[in-house]
């Protein structure tokens, strides 16, 4: 559907108040027909239509203040033609006669600051766009008639966007956050785990090497304050355990994983999950975290690079466990092994204090 914008008015003019339309929607217009009077600070100007045709929708109405490049008016016709722009002449006989009918000089923008004016929102209605959904390109933070329609062209092609909401929401903001705070690095290793019995619990397995490469390296178990550029090293290992759910990813915290015997902690993360699960976990569950444990293994993927979220200055990943060949007195067996990854983040820990700890984590699992 062809648009008719608001055409320059002359140098340094920026704006109009639309003073009075002469047509309504459904007229037939010719080319050079008068659509609508407008006041700039100089003059009251006429605007002509620049083609033929039948007005489909006006934009903006009696009274409005429209900014050069808005839509005036939408022409009926050419569905399938996107955003087309026709381009309007301004000059007339009287203009010819008085070329210097416009004022000179820049004249101060009155768009509004990260907002937008009627005819934007008219546009925006017309077409069905959501303008929250919009980040404005135009002066400072302002929607144009480009996002509107770079917006519904999307909207066209692809269909409504979903906003995020909820658990998704807050994991997107969470993520954005640390994104830009952390310095990652990760370390990749892998260790056998064939001697492990068939009935071994391998979370609370995971846990136990955690708690001895925290013993081994304690400035993991940290959080660090990188306005300040502080370290508090923690005594409790208050361990995040990443837990999937169809609303979205929880991160409930076990505590003093370090001082609670197998069963506890067996009990302890059985409650959080089914809290999780049943959306009844306290606010001060997913709260603490010192360290963060995401044994996606038990879906899918043998490495990752999990996010670190600050305060905390690392997270073990622990992958899909695989076979390859081993030798065990001359002979080939199959050698089971458990992937595991350390992301940290280098402002807090250097590699040396980083590898430290894996080496412990790696020793125990090996055990």
């Amino acid at each position: 559907m062809p648009y008719f914008t608001l055409p320059d008015l002359g140098e340094g003019l920026q704006e109009a108040e639309v003073v009075e339309w002469h047509v309504k929607e459904g007229d037939t217009v010719k080319v050079d027909d008068l659509l609508l009077s407008v006041e700039t600070a100089k003059a009251i100007v006429d605007i002509p239509a620049p083609r033929d045709g039948i007005i489909a929708t006006l934009f903006v109405a009696n009274g409005d203040l429209v900014h050069t490049g808005e839509p005036l008016l939408a022409f009926a016709g050419d569905e399938g033609s996107g955003s087309q722009t026709v381009v309007g002449n301004l000059q007339s006989k009287e203009d010819a006669e008085n070329p210097d009918i416009f004022v000179v000089g820049a004249v101060p923008d009155s768009r509004p600051s990260g907002g937008t004016t009627p005819a934007i929102r008219a546009l925006a209605r017309h077409l069905g766009v959501n303008l929250d959904q919009i980040k404005g390109s135009g002066p400072a933070g302002s929607i144009t008639l480009d996002d509107v329609q770079q917006q519904a062209n999307l909207k066209h092609s692809h269909g409504d966007s979903t906003p995020l909401r909820g658990v998704a929401r807050t994991m997107a903001k969470t993520m954005a956050s640390a994104g830009q705070q952390v310095v990652p690095v990760s370390l990749f290793d892998q260790v056998s785990v064939s001697h492990w019995p068939q009935d071994t619990d391998i979370t609370l397995r995971l846990i136990r090497a955690i708690v001895a490469g925290c013993q081994a390296e304690p400035a993991v178990n940290a959080w660090f304050d990188g306005e300040q550029l502080s370290m508090r090293l923690v005594e409790k290992v208050d361990l995040g355990i990443a837990v999937d759910t169809p609303d979205g990813l929880f991160v409930p915290v076990l505590r003093d994983v370090a001082n609670r015997e197998p069963s506890d902690l067996r009990q302890g993360l059985n409650r959080l999950r089914r809290d999780v699960e049943q959306r009844k976990i306290p606010a001060r569950e997913l709260q603490g975290a010192t360290l963060t444990l995401s044994n996606f293994g038990t879906l899918a993927g043998r490495y990752a690079t999990p996010v670190v979220v600050p305060p905390q200055v690392a997270i073990v990943g622990a992958g899909k466990r695989f076979a390859q060949p081993g030798i065990r007195n001359g002979e080939w067996f199959e050698d089971w092994q458990l992937p595991v990854s350390l992301t940290f983040d280098h402002r807090a820990l250097n590699g040396g204090q980083a590898a430290r700890f894996l080496a412990a984590l790696l020793a125990d699992l090996g055990h």
